[in-house]
Order: structure tokens, then C-alpha cells, then sequence
């Protein structure tokens, strides 16, 4: 069973970005000792977006030439200690500034789709490319911001351009339709690899890309009642590291979730930690299910996160936590 852990390397994205130290380099240290402890790699899924607008305004601000140096510094090294570094675009970056005290997010364009085809190749090639200068290392796994890979074909032309073939974005049933996000993975192969062509939905055994799906499980809404329970009244045990503000998702779905059962992300990010064991369970009653998938986040990691995901590395020690760099590096 390989089992892999993704972070989306990030700010926030609402009204506060929250600050480089807190959100990202801080729990990003933080989970790398648990990591460290037993020899495991991770994939980091890095916004590459920001450190482009970080470039941009490092000269004009000393904080963020600080900030660049910082992050840069940690990735480099997370590279050189053989986690694996792949591109996560959130291009609302293009339309995003530093006004000297912080950064003023715009989010119209949240999505890759909202631009042309030419801007959309461009945001390709210099996203990865400021990746592959850090790290000098080949850049061929992509994951949509915000799960926003539909409609598919204009991306992957520009994908495939830029020799980026595999794909970590979709999930079971995810389904989101707000000012921001759009997507519906209702009718995604039950499978936990594939190839497609022009549709990540739609197996296709000739296509060009390779979807490796992150991992749901279903959950109740008694979870989300206990998870609004945990951020409000759970004291610092259950407090997030990250000190922004998330983007405001579809009220609609918010209710959804509430009120009957759905698929959910198999996640690292506090209380959702607490079903990664079940969700690993039930994953492993498919015997063809090979590559289980979780996400996280830096920003959104806890002190219970961390502490659960030490009991789950423990309990399944025998499993192969791997990298999509280790196991696909030489594939293409």
C-alpha cells in the first residue's frame, strides 16, 4: 500500500493572508519533526503564484525580500532532503498586490479558467519554471487551487506543453459552486489511478495524463457539528497555526454538509484528522486500491493533527509512504 501525504503549501486567501511565519514556514517545521522521526518523504503542492509576487516586490519592501529568502530557504531544503516539490497554481495571484503593510488578495479570477489561453500558458510555464529554478529539479505533478480543475481542456493543453502529466486534484463525489469555486467530481472513476486525455472524469488508457485521486471518505454531519464544536471551543490544542482568513466557500454547501452525509477529503487538517484511520480502512477493503492520497495544509495544522498523524504513521509503519517524485519520476 503506498500511501502518500500532500501539503498545499499556502497563505490564505480571504480577507487576511495571515503571515509567511505562521502559516507556512512554523507548521511546516513543526510536521516535518514528526515526519523526520520515522525517515518519511511528503509531497509539497507549492503555490508558486506567491512566490512569483513575492519576486516581484522584494525590492521594494524589506519584509518581503526577508519573506522570499525565508521560504525559498525552506523549500531548497525540503528538495535536498528528498521531499518531493510540484506545482499548485492559484492564479488569483496575477491579480493580487502588496500594498507595504499586507498582501490585498483579489479573487475574481479565482480560477485558472478565467483567464485566455495565452494567459493561461503563461501562468504554466512561469509557474513551474520559478520551481524548477529553486530546486533544479523536474516539475510533472500538478493540483488545482481549490480543486478548480473543470473544464479541463484549455489547462491541458498548456499542461502538456510544459510536460506536466500527472494530475492530484479530484476526489469522490467533491462537488463546490460558489463566487470563487467551481467543480463536480460526481462521476469520477472508482478507481485510485487512471489515465484521461481532455477530461480528468473520463478514463481514457491512451490519454497523456494520469490521475491519482486524493482520498475521501464519507462522512456525517455530526462531524461537522463536532468540527465547528473543536475550532470554537477547543482552546489551543485544537487552534490552527495559521493566523489568516480563508476564502468564503457556498453557503449552500455549507448546509449540505450539515444536514446529510458526504464525501469529504481524506485530510490532515485538524479535527479532520480524527477520520484518517477510518478512511485508510475503508480504502483497503477495494484489494485493487494501491495509492492512498491525503492533503493537508501547513496553515491549518494543530497540535491534535500532529499528534493523531504520529499515531497513524505508527500504526501503519508496514505501509510504503512514498512520494509521487519515487514513484513516478521515470515514467515519462
Amino acid at each position: 500500500m503506498n500511501i502518500f501525504i500532500t501539503l498545499d503549501y499556502e497563505l490564505f486567501f480571504g480577507s487576511y493572508s495571515g503571515t509567511q511565519e505562521k502559516s507556512i514556514i512554523y507548521p511546516t517545521n513543526r510536521f516535518l519533526q514528526v515526519l523526520n522521526k520515522y525517515g518519511i518523504k511528503a509531497s509539497f503542492f507549492v503555490d508558486s503564484g506567491y512566490l512569483i509576487k513575492l519576486d516581484e516586490y522584494r525590492k521594494k519592501y524589506n519584509i518581503l525580500e526577508e519573506n522570499y529568502q525565508n521560504i525559498v530557504t525552506q523549500i531548497k531544503n525540503l528538495s535536498n532532503n528528498g521531499h518531493d516539490i510540484q506545482l499548485h497554481i492559484h492564479p488569483h495571484w496575477e491579480d493580487s498586490y502588496f500594498n507595504g503593510e499586507k498582501w490585498i488578495i483579489n479573487t475574481k479570477r479565482y480560477r485558472l479558467q478565467e483567464f485566455n489561453d495565452n494567459e493561461i500558458d503563461n501562468i504554466v510555464f512561469k509557474y513551474k519554471k520559478i520551481l524548477t529554478d529553486i530546486t533544479g529539479n523536474k516539475i510533472f505533478t500538478y493540483r488545482a487551487g481549490g480543486w478548480c480543475i473543470q473544464p479541463f481542456l484549455n489547462i491541458g493543453k498548456a499542461l502538456k506543453k510544459h510536460n506536466i502529466w500527472l494530475d492530484c486534484t479530484v476526489f469522490n463525489n467533491g462537488k463546490n459552486n460558489s463566487n470563487t469555486h467551481y467543480f463536480d467530481f460526481s462521476n469520477m472513476p472508482k478507481k485510485d489511478i487512471w489515465k484521461f486525455d481532455e477530461n480528468p472524469l473520463k478514463e481514457d488508457k491512451t490519454g497523456y495524463f494520469t490521475e491519482i485521486p486524493i482520498s475521501s471518505y464519507k462522512v456525517s454531519p455530526l462531524f461537522f457539528w463536532k468540527l465547528a464544536f473543536y475550532k470554537k471551543f477547543g482552546g489551543s490544542f485544537h487552534k490552527s497555526f495559521g493566523d489568516g482568513n480563508a476564502v468564503g466557500g457556498s453557503k449552500l454547501d455549507k448546509l449540505r454538509m450539515l444536514i446529510k452525509r458526504t464525501d469529504s477529503v481524506v485530510s490532515l487538517d485538524g479535527y479532520k484528522i480524527s477520520y484518517l484511520q477510518s478512511a485508510l480502512f475503508d480504502f483497503k477493503k477495494n484489494i485493487d486500491n494501491k495509492n492512498f492520497v491525503i492533503i493537508g495544509h501547513p496553515k491549518a495544522m494543530t497540535e491534535y493533527s500532529l499528534k493523531k498523524l504520529e499515531e497513524f504513521i505508527k500504526k501503519n509503519k508496514d505501509s510504503n509512504f512514498t512520494t509521487f517524485k519515487r514513484e513516478f519520476f521515470n515514467e515519462k
